[in-house]
C-alpha cells in the first residue's frame, strides 16, 4: 500500500485449509452417496415390515396373506433382499433387478402368455383366470424423512470437512 490509508492484513491460512478440506470432500462424494444409498436402501427395506408405501400408506393386503397369513410382498423376502443402490460421485440409484419388481411397484394386468389362462396357487388351491390385476404397492421412492435424512449426512460430512464449525 502506499503513504497514506489504511489497510489490515488478514491470515487467510485457517480459512484456505478449511476450504481446501471441504473441496476434498466434495471431490470425494462417493462416500457421502454411498452412505446415502445405504440409508435409502434400509428405509425401503423397512417398507416390508411395515406394509407401507414411501408416504407410510398401507398396501392393499395380498390374497396370499388373507388366505396363508403373512405379510403382503414378503412371502420368502426375495423381492425385498434384492433392493440395492448404485452410487457415484453424483447420483445415488436404489432399485432392484427382479423382474417382477414393476408389476408390485406400478400395479397392473398380468395376462397369460402361452396358454388360454394363468394358474396359480392361493391359500393352497389351484385357481384359473383369464387375468389378474395387481394394485400397486409402492415400495421404491423417496419421502420427507428420507430427505431429511440424506440432508443430516449431506451436512455431516460438510461439518467434518470444516472441523466442524459449520
Amino acid at each position: 500500500m502506499g503513504k497514506t490509508g489504511t489497510s489490515f492484513r488478514m491470515d487467510m491460512s485457517r480459512i484456505t485449509n478449511a476450504v481446501g478440506r471441504a473441496a476434498d470432500l466434495m471431490g470425494t462424494t462417493q462416500d457421502l452417496a454411498e452412505a446415502v444409498g445405504e440409508a435409502l436402501v434400509s428405509s425401503t427395506r423397512k417398507r416390508f415390515k411395515d406394509v407401507t408405501d414411501p408416504e407410510g400408506n398401507r398396501w392393499k393386503e395380498s390374497a396370499r396373506a388373507k388366505s396363508e397369513g403373512g405379510q403382503t410382498l414378503t412371502e420368502t423376502a426375495s423381492l425385498k433382499n434384492s433392493i440395492v443402490y448404485e452410487a457415484s460421485p453424483t447420483t445415488v440409484v436404489v432399485g432392484t433387478n427382479k423382474e417382477y419388481a414393476a408389476i408390485h411397484q406400478f400395479g397392473g394386468e398380468i395376462e397369460p402368455k402361452k396358454a388360454a389362462m394363468l394358474r396359480f396357487q392361493v391359500g393352497g388351491k389351484w385357481v384359473s383366470a383369464q387375468q389378474v390385476t395387481m394394485p400397486a404397492r409402492p415400495f421404491i421412492g423417496i419421502n420427507a424423512e428420507d430427505m431429511e435424512e440424506a440432508k443430516d449426512t449431506m451436512l455431516s460430512g460438510m461439518k467434518r470437512a470444516f472441523g466442524g464449525n459449520c
